[in-house]
């Protein structure tokens, strides 16, 4: 029987479904990156979401490892060509929380150009302002979708029934036709956008990639949201352009560094100058991380395995 190392916190389903496919799990979600060096030659797979980088390091002491498993979507944290050259097959589960991401993305637009969150607080303080919460309908508005891969079309979905238009831009799928968006060059969101949303992995090309001179292509002012990862936007830049209108209201589940204990001076001092703004709405990193997303990442990555499996026993 293979044998699996869990290093992260997994739905209890990851055992049992693992089982199924005569996979022996070892669960130690309290492992740390010492812990996984120790361990890792005895196994043949191994599972991670983000505790630490699937690096050269870690890789090396993989002897024996056939697979491994991304429970969630991006793989910023793996080294896939280090992956790739030992012969290891990598899978991910993006589809496990795809329509959680999508949800999530719509109703952080929604909370914004309704100013649900600060008409909220205010009416529990006892303020009744009106106009200064008055909002804006989305149906009125062309939401612009960079990057739509299994993220940018589920929120794309989900769009449907509001009588918007929703265009999409994606560098490395080729233009075609779409159920739920039509498919444009770049050029065109920057053109006819006044909502952009991230949907976008984290690469050397997509890092930093949001700043100023980014921002400053946009023929309207826009909604901005990021969903995807942190690192994409440079925050600086948003909080200009924040300040001189180009952004009108901005919702952020990532950040750059989401680890607040270690920030440093200049990310602090960002970070405050977006807290203080009534226009930012934020959450911590959960659009993809639902009660349902956490069982279904589990059934997609087994399944993922599964095949990967049955097709080395082929091959072989």
């Amino acid at each position: 029987m293979l044998r699996c190392l869990i290093i992260d916190q997994m739905h209890e389903s990851i055992v049992p479904l693992l089982r199924n496919l005569g996979i022996e799990a070892d669960y130690q979600p309290d492992y740390q990156r010492a812990d996984l060096l120790a361990s890792l030659p005895a196994y043949e797979g191994l599972i991670v979401r983000s505790k630490t980088r699937i690096d050269e390091e870690v890789l090396q002491h993989a002897e024996k490892l056939r697979f491994i498993g991304r429970a969630g979507a991006g793989l910023d944290l793996i080294d896939e060509p280090a992956v790739a050259r030992r012969g290891i097959a990598l899978a991910h589960a993006a589809e496990g929380n795809r329509d959680a991401v999508g949800e999530h993305t719509l109703a952080m637009l929604l909370t914004l150009m309704n100013r649900i969150a600060w008409a909220d607080r205010e009416v529990r303080a006892f303020a009744w302002h009106r106009e200064r919460n008055r909002g804006y309908e989305l149906g009125s508005a062309c939401v612009g979708i960079v990057g739509y891969g299994n993220m940018g079309q589920a929120f794309a979905r989900r769009l449907t029934g509001f009588g918007c238009q929703v265009i999409a831009y994606d560098k490395y799928r080729p233009l075609q036709e779409e159920e739920f968006a039509q498919r444009v060059d770049e050029a065109a969101i920057f053109e006819r956008a006044d909502v952009v949303s991230f949907h976008l992995p984290l690469t050397d090309e997509t890092r930093g990639m949001v700043d100023d001179a980014y921002l400053r292509r946009f023929r309207h002012p826009i909604w901005l949201l990021n969903t995807a990862r942190g690192e994409i936007v440079q925050l600086e830049a948003l909080v200009r352009a924040l300040n001189d209108g180009r952004v009108r209201g901005a919702g952020l589940d990532v950040l750059e560094n989401e680890k607040m204990q270690l920030l440093t001076d200049a990310q602090r001092t960002v970070l405050e100058d977006l807290f203080a703004s009534d226009r930012v709405l934020f959450t911590p990193h959960v659009a993809g991380w639902t009660h349902e997303s956490y069982r279904r990442i589990n059934e997609v990555l087994v399944t993922k395995i599964g095949e990967i499996l049955a097709k080395k026993r082929v091959d072989s």
